[in-house]
């Protein structure tokens, strides 16, 4: 029997998964949270430091400290951000193999526990790593959640936000497909302010040119960040936040996660970013939008670009 409102385990105390944490615990998700790591002192080092917020945060937590794989089974929502760090100048398909290895071995100890919840993935390269993680356990795909272009799709509205002087909340821009450079911006369904796009470009509030170097400035920005500062954590850790929370108050709401193609957007048996209902049961549903010619083709080249990763990372988890 369950003791707490809700439970949240998470795999990988590296600096995703605590910013994760720290970001979630202060927005008051969830009543207990649990670290795994397989380095154990991480875990409960990291369980101690962030039980010191308790005296202060508005909406405190019921208990937090260091476990391991049996604490999954009465979760509600299990993340999963172990694997290891992405290198200067590598992709995120680049890691496939190393990470391919731990998440199978993660998938195994999650299986065995009896785990019963909602998996969100963020390991990178994520849609592939959500793939592995689902294959191995044979969970219901709706219950397992990547992480997807949530965050492409925020480092989008950012930028394009600034560029027209618009708070990122009134921008409705989003990038579909990998999360990593093959990812697709689909400006046929953008708005902002509520407005269509395509009125900012006839008004020339906005030109082609500056859309498209906004896009490569989103999906380059995990590159510039990786140059400064070894690594990107905070961004990751609140879109994590938003994904568990929407889980946990049953919202439906569409976000931008990697959800299984069953046929939708004309593609099949693979994790991909793309809008999805997120409740309680998982991803509901993905929606499906008109997307032009152009848009659809350059998914489709997406699906392409991961499905040759994922060709090998199955000859890698055998």
């Amino acid at each position: 029997m369950k003791n707490t409102a809700n439970k949240v385990v998470l795999v990988g105390a590296g600096a995703v998964g605590t910013s994760f944490l720290y970001s979630a615990i202060n927005q008051g998700i969830a009543d207990e949270y649990v670290l795994i790591d397989a380095f154990v002192d991480a875990a409960e080092g990291n369980a101690l430091d962030l039980a010191d917020t308790a005296a202060v945060i508005p909406v405190p937590f019921t208990s937090i400290k260091a476990g391991n794989y049996q604490d999954c089974q009465d979760a509600d929502v299990l993340v999963i951000t172990a694997g290891r760090p992405r290198k200067p100048g590598e992709s995120r398909l680049d890691m496939v193999a190393d990470n391919a290895k731990i998440m199978k071995s993660i998938a195994l100890e999650v299986k065995a526990s009896g785990f019963k919840g909602i998996s969100v993935i963020a390991s990178n390269p994520v849609d592939v790593m959500t793939l592995v993680y689902q294959e191995v356990t044979g969970f219901d795909p709706h219950k397992v959640v990547g992480s997807g272009t949530t965050l492409d799709s925020a480092r989008l509205r950012r930028l394009i936000g600034e560029k027209l002087e618009v708070a990122p909340v009134d921008v409705e821009t989003f990038l579909i497909g990998e999360h990593g450079d093959s990812s697709v911006p689909v400006w046929s369904q953008a708005t902002i302010l509520g407005q269509p796009l395509s009125r900012y470009l006839e008004s020339n509030k906005i030109t082609q040119q500056e859309l498209d170097e906004t896009r490569n400035q989103a999906i380059t920005m995990a590159h510039r960040i990786i140059e400064l500062k070894r690594a990107t954590f905070y961004g990751i850790g609140a879109c994590l936040t938003r994904i568990v929370k929407a889980i946990l108050d049953d919202e439906r709401v569409t976000l931008m996660v990697g959800a299984k193609l069953s046929g939708e957007y004309q593609n099949n048996n693979l994790y991909i970013g793309v809008p999805a209902i997120i409740s309680a049961q998982g991803w509901e549903s993905i929606v499906q939008w008109d997307l032009t010619l152009e848009e659809q083709a350059q998914f489709n080249q997406s699906c392409a670009t991961l499905n040759e990763s994922i060709q090998k990372v199955r000859q890698v988890i055998k």
